[in-house]
Parts: structure tokens; sequence; C-alpha cells
């Protein structure tokens, strides 16, 4: 699948800070960079056209708040659908970590009845990635308190067994969703009007990542920026954050650093320290390996 957008010099800017690390080296004319995410071949050229080519294209394209299809029409249908899945009861599920060269992948499902809405929304409840480690540290605890939930935390040791060739990020992410939302549908046996996903792949390639699990998790609605649109999902965002960002405190503590999050240029350096300190080996037990920093960390091609 091929789509083709047209972005603003703002999401530009964006768009070339996100994919810094996920570039390919290859130097193509009037293009500004080309990258790869996951299944997804992402292409910028100078005029501001961008070209992504693969399975999830167009949910990649997507979630850079393009609409493919702008008519007026078609932005009310949305508006309408978007309070249809925020004033309902739910279960949704969403993941951290999945950027972040340090700290573990935690995946989150919560159920979210409608007499649950006003109590959230008096504590400022959205996407974990718009409130700051502060907040998410102090609302929390009260979340879990009241939200009923299931989480699983991925440490990176564990990661790097899974990953491989056949398995990628994106079908980490599909197993892990499944299991906490069929824990918690099976468990809770929750009345539900939606079981809601921040969308990361198309549907039948999402179910297609989980076909060997034991017990999968049907009827499923995907959305892009579904944190925004419903609080279960939201929900999920904010614990799996609070647990991420304690798990990645405790890293920091055992190895003595103060490792950054992200996958930046600071990361690289205290990658080195801790390789000068720990040895090569460290790596493996709190680092994402398939990451390009590991190649910068450790001067040589690994992958």
């Amino acid at each position: 699948m091929n789509v083709v957008i047209k972005v603003n010099d703002e999401i530009k800017e964006k768009m070339i800070e996100y994919y810094k690390d996920k570039r390919r080296d290859k130097v193509i004319p009037y293009v500004v960079f080309q990258a790869q995410e996951e299944d997804t071949v992402i292409t910028m050229y100078e005029s501001g056209k961008v070209m992504f080519q693969g399975v999830s294209a167009d949910v990649d394209a997507a979630m850079w708040g393009v609409a493919l299809d702008n008519t007026k029409e078609k932005k009310e249908e949305e508006k309408k659908k978007n309070l249809l899945y925020y004033n309902c009861n739910a279960v949704g599920s969403d993941e951290v970590g999945t950027g972040d060269y340090f700290g573990p992948i935690v995946v989150t499902a919560t159920y979210v009845n409608k007499e649950d809405i006003s109590f959230l929304e008096e504590l400022g409840v959205g996407d974990s990635k718009k409130i700051d480690d502060k907040k998410i540290l102090k609302i929390a605890p009260v979340i879990a308190k009241k939200i009923k939930y299931r989480s699983i935390i991925l440490t990176n040791s564990e990661y790097n067994e899974k990953y491989t060739k056949d398995t990628n990020m994106n079908k980490i992410k599909a197993i892990l969703h499944n299991k906490v939302l069929y824990q918690l549908m099976q468990e809770e046996n929750p009345d539900v009007d939606y079981i809601i996903v921040d969308e990361f792949a198309r549907e039948a390639r999402y179910y297609d990542y989980i076909k060997e699990a034991g017990d999968i998790q049907r009827n499923i609605t995907f959305m892009t920026k579904a944190e925004d649109k419903n609080l279960a999902v939201a929900c999920g965002s904010i614990i799996s954050r609070y647990l991420f960002l304690k798990e990645f405190d405790e890293i920091c503590d055992q190895v003595h650093l103060p490792l950054p999050k992200g996958a930046g240029s600071e990361v690289d350096k205290v990658g080195e320290e801790l390789v000068d300190t720990y040895g090569e080996e460290k790596l493996r037990e709190v680092a994402k390996l398939n990451f390009r920093n590991t190649e910068r960390i450790l001067h040589t091609m690994i992958y």
C-alpha cells in the first residue's frame, strides 16, 4: 500500500525529529530523508509531500493527523463517532516504552464505564504523552484504585529474546495487547460497548500477528489517536507510563547512571559509559538492541 500526504512546515519539522533515529543512510535527489518504521518506509520530499509505503502505510500516515478524506461530511461523521467512543462503557489498551532505548515496554488495558467519566475528567485524564511525568506519578495511583486494569511489563532482556526478523516490534505489541485485553475481559466480564486499541497496525495485520496465541480477544475497534477519543485507552496510557517510570528509575539505580529516555544522541553517550563500566552484555539487559543506538554505542553492526 502507498499513501501520499502533504504536510505543512510544522508537521514537517516534527517528522524530521521523530524519524531522525530511523533514517536510512542512502541519499536520494529531492528527498529530505527516507526512514523505516517497522513495516513502513517513509520518504519525505523537499516539496512537502511524504510517501508511506508498506502494509501499515495508512496507519503511519494517519498518526500525523492528516485527514486523507477532508470533506465536511466526513468531519461531521467523525465527530459523531468520537462522541460515541467517549460517552460509553469501554475497555481500552495502550502501551509505552516502544520508542525508548532504555526502559521496558508496558501495556495496560483498563475498563471505564460511563459513571467513571466525571471522576476521570476531574483528574484531568488524557493521553500520557500530553501529561508531564510529575502529574502521571500523582494521578495514576488514584486511577488504579478506582478503575479495573491489567498490565504487562516486558523487560528489555525479554524483548531482545523475542525480537527477530519474523517477530518485530508491532508483533510484540499485538501479543501484549491481546494478553491484557483477554485477561481483563475474562476475569472481570465487564459490560462494554466497545473494546478499543490505539491502532498501530491494520486490523487484519493485528490478528495475523496473534494467530498463534491460544486465547484471542475479538471484536476490537481499532482507531488512531484513541487515547484522545476514549478514556479507557487514556487510562491505559497513564497507568502504563506510571509503571514505566517506576521500572526506569529502578534500572537507573541498578546501573548507578542517569539513563536518558527516548533514543536520541544523549542516549548514545550514556550507553557508551554503561558499556565501559559493565561491558557489552549489560546492554542486553537494559536496552533494546535492534535500535540504531546499539550500532553507534558499540561502533559496529550487530544486527
